[in-house]
C-alpha cells in the first residue's frame, strides 16, 4: 500500500512558530508548531531564532532546520489528521527527558 507523495513548494512565517505551507497539489496548511516542539530534535526549535531558520530542502522538498529537524511532507500536508498524535508524542518526549 502506498500513500501520496507531497512536496513543499513554499512557506511563509505568519506568526511566532507558525508557518503557512503550500504544497505541490495546491493545498495549504497553516500550522502552529508550538505544541509539538519537544524532545531532543524538536525541543531546540522553541528558540524562535532557530525556528525562523526554516528552509525547504531542495532534495527532499520538505521543511528542514539547521539542527537536523524536519517533517515528512505528508505529515505537514495532512496536519489536521496528524496533530493530536504529534501532541501526544511531544508530551511523552517531555516526560522521558525530565526523567533522565
Amino acid at each position: 500500500m502506498s500513500h501520496p507523495i507531497y512536496r513543499v513548494r513554499a512557506f511563509e512565517i505568519v506568526a511566532a512558530f507558525t508557518l503557512r505551507i503550500r504544497f505541490d497539489d495546491g493545498a495549504q496548511q497553516t500550522i502552529d508548531f508550538r505544541h509539538i516542539l519537544a524532545g531532543e530534535l524538536y525541543g531546540p526549535l522553541r528558540q524562535l531564532e532557530l525556528f525562523d531558520q526554516v528552509r525547504i530542502d531542495p532534495e527532499v522538498e520538505t521543511l528542514v532546520w539547521p539542527n537536523g529537524a524536519d517533517f515528512d511532507p505528508a505529515t505537514l500536508h495532512d496536519w489536521p489528521l496528524q496533530e493530536a498524535a504529534l501532541r501526544e508524542l511531544a508530551q511523552r518526549w517531555e516526560v522521558s527527558l525530565s526523567g533522565r
